[in-house]
């Protein structure tokens, strides 16, 4: 098999976004691809949060058939040999002495930055473009996540949709789920709404509307940021196991899983809150209403970002039921008028589940991310 051997660097930076999607894409070529993957982290201790069998105390160790090491930023080790692709993630700044490495390789690596995930019109100029090394004969190309067809995709492993399908269709696995869990018994009535998001106002008043609302909810909240928000709707904060309840709101604070976990959450739930990148990518296996809290950034240039996915995720929808979910995720961002926004978009649920279904069967057009990067790799190779 060519380009059998990957190494794939990782720096985390404030969230578990970035080691979330490095994590999957590694599991990804290795399960389902064949690659032997070699992982490059800078934070083990982040790491362990999302993958609990890993040991944050060893600097290499193999966890699921893959090499994990500890990426350090000073003295990096002269006698490693780059694989045949080599993934910086995020524009992560390789080591000088492994550049020099590569390019002391008779075939050079395919070279590849793998981008934030974005819906943007620019980042289709940029996919796939190449930028020369200045000084070392070597060559990286941008590769864009995206929406359609024309950008790199979203990871979805081998078998995800069946899976998700038959987990959603089997009440007694997912009662299992809950109790395994610690979430009392849900009654049949009750609408299951997950919460993982970035410190924000709205978040409170979103609670409240459901505590106010005529259906009885049950918020699941991951342990998080999103915990000092919950806790400001009770006199006390809220911790990791604990249950509370307001009005027709009854809140069940989540411990801290690894990915398979969540995405069985996302799963189990009729709407899912999600922030960053990995957990919206997330959400859209699920064929679940969602709503997105972008990273913020200073300049506000999060809501452009914003902006564009919705207005490619809305295609297909009603007219007003689509301005009603821009509303509602605006509104979620800005910290605007959640409760209006909410009983908005609430009527909208029914229309809202079907295109949520019919929407993540169109990302899969042209396979998911890993399908397409093996693509790309094999193409760069031929052109060399």
């Amino acid at each position: 098999m060519t380009h059998r051997h990957w190494d794939i660097f990782c720096t985390v930076i404030d969230n578990y976004g970035d080691i979330g999607v490095t994590w999957r894409l590694a599991r990804r070529l290795a399960h389902d691809c064949g690659r032997e993957v070699r992982l490059w982290v800078d934070d083990l201790d982040s790491f362990a949060r999302i993958a609990p069998e890993l040991d944050p105390a060893l600097p290499q160790q193999t966890l699921a058939g893959i090499q994990i090491r500890r990426w350090p930023q000073a003295d990096f080790p002269e006698d490693i040999i780059p694989g045949d692709v080599v993934v910086e993630a995020f524009g992560c700044r390789l080591p000088n002495r492994f550049e020099e490495a590569m390019a002391a390789r008779p075939a050079k690596p395919v070279w590849i930055n793998l981008e934030y995930l974005s819906a943007e019109d620019w980042t289709r100029g940029y996919h796939k473009l190449p930028s020369p090394h200045p000084q070392l004969p070597l060559t990286k190309h941008f590769f864009f996540p995206g929406f359609d067809a024309a950008s790199g995709g979203l990871i979805c492993e081998d078998g995800l949709i069946a899976a998700r399908e038959a987990w959603q269709a089997d009440e007694e696995a997912q009662r299992d789920y809950w109790r395994r869990r610690n979430v009392p018994a849900l009654a049949d009535h009750e609408w299951k709404a997950s919460l993982f998001c970035y410190e924000n106002p709205a978040a409170a008043r979103l609670l409240q509307a459901w505590a106010d609302g005529p259906q009885p909810v049950r918020c699941l909240v991951p342990e998080g940021k999103a915990q000092a928000a919950v806790s400001g709707l009770f006199d006390h904060p809220l911790q990791v196991g604990e249950h509370a309840q307001l009005g027709r709101l009854t809140v069940d604070v989540l411990p801290m899983s690894d990915q398979d976990d969540y995405d069985r959450l996302l799963w189990s739930c009729d709407f899912n809150c999600v922030r960053g990148e990995d957990s919206l990518a997330r959400s859209q296996w699920a064929a679940r209403p969602m709503l997105w809290h972008i990273y913020p950034q200073e300049d506000e240039a999060h809501l452009a970002k914003l902006q564009a996915f919705l207005e490619r995720y809305c295609r297909g929808l009603p007219e007003e039921a689509a301005a009603a979910i821009r509303e509602l995720n605006l509104a979620w961002n800005q910290d605007g008028d959640i409760a209006t926004a909410w009983r908005n978009a609430a009527r909208w649920l029914p229309a809202w589940r079907r295109h949520a279904a019919n929407w993540q069967q169109q990302l899969l057009e042209g396979g998911d991310l890993a399908h397409r990067l093996l693509q790309f790799v094999a193409e760069v190779s031929e052109i060399g």
